[in-house]
């Protein structure tokens, strides 16, 4: 066990539901998590706690039995070791992707600086982009600048919302396979949440249902499509039968 959530809740001001409601689940190093639900059921609330721009107002959240925050203990977001990839990316747009993704590594010295960049641009398959500025790229491309500077640092774990949502419907198919690559490769644990069944299927390890800040069902993709998760979309189910072997 690597991250632990256990009875996680919380409630935004002036609003009798809670947002989250006993949240509990274990995730093992590397594993991909998606949490997968409408609008409104919580899961964005899930990445924020996680990432330390809420506070709960009960459970315990650990990473390698290390506490992040509990009734007595509150780490703050920038000593958590997580990174985050926005929804709109939050590229800097007056700077290259080199520093885009540099910026985060203030506490290397300049050698280990040049060649963690010069690992993850080949990772993210971005080698002769460095010097380019945000506008000069595709969204795909600017996907993967926002990825190479959240896995830069080394975080324990990566937090990412929505990471489709501001891509062509094109380009969805082979951003899934490759934004599921690159975060294998990089061995690093990960978390993203969507209200697509798609992305879920076609990148995660395991699937969280969430409805009304509530857990309803966690399992595999391909548990998941036997469940006619997807019963009018072929090209999805076939797209998962070959990334999960089945």
């Amino acid at each position: 066990m690597f991250i632990n959530l256990e009875n996680v809740c919380f409630s935004y001001p002036h609003v009798k539901e809670k947002a989250l409601d006993c949240f509990s689940m274990t995730i093992e190093k590397g594993e991909v998590i998606s949490i997968l639900g409408p609008s409104g059921s919580g899961k964005s609330t899930v990445l924020r706690l996680l990432a330390g721009l809420e506070v709960p107002t009960e459970g315990v959240f650990s990473i390698q039995n290390k506490i992040i925050f509990d009734k007595k203990t509150f780490i703050q977001p920038e000593k958590r070791g997580i990174g985050m990839v926005f929804q709109d990316y939050a590229l800097f747009p007056h700077m290259t992707v080199a520093d885009n993704i540099l910026f985060g590594l203030f506490n290397m010295k300049k050698a280990e600086k040049k060649k963690r960049l010069r690992e993850v641009l080949e990772l993210v398959e971005l080698t002769d982009f460095e010097k380019r500025y945000p506008h000069q790229l595709s969204g795909g491309q600017q996907q993967r600048v926002a990825i190479a500077r959240a896995i830069a640092p080394n975080p324990n774990l990566i937090l990412l919302d929505e990471p489709f949502s501001n891509l062509d419907a094109e380009l969805q198919l082979k951003i899934r396979k490759d934004l599921r690559a690159i975060l294998k490769n990089a061995e690093i644990t990960s978390i993203f949440v969507t209200h697509d069944e798609n992305d879920a299927l076609a990148i995660a390890d395991r699937i969280v249902k969430i409805q009304k800040g509530k857990i309803k069902n966690v399992g595999r993709p391909c548990d998941l499509l036997g469940g006619q998760v997807f019963p009018n979309d072929e090209s999805a189910q076939q797209e998962q039968r070959v990334l999960v072997g089945v």
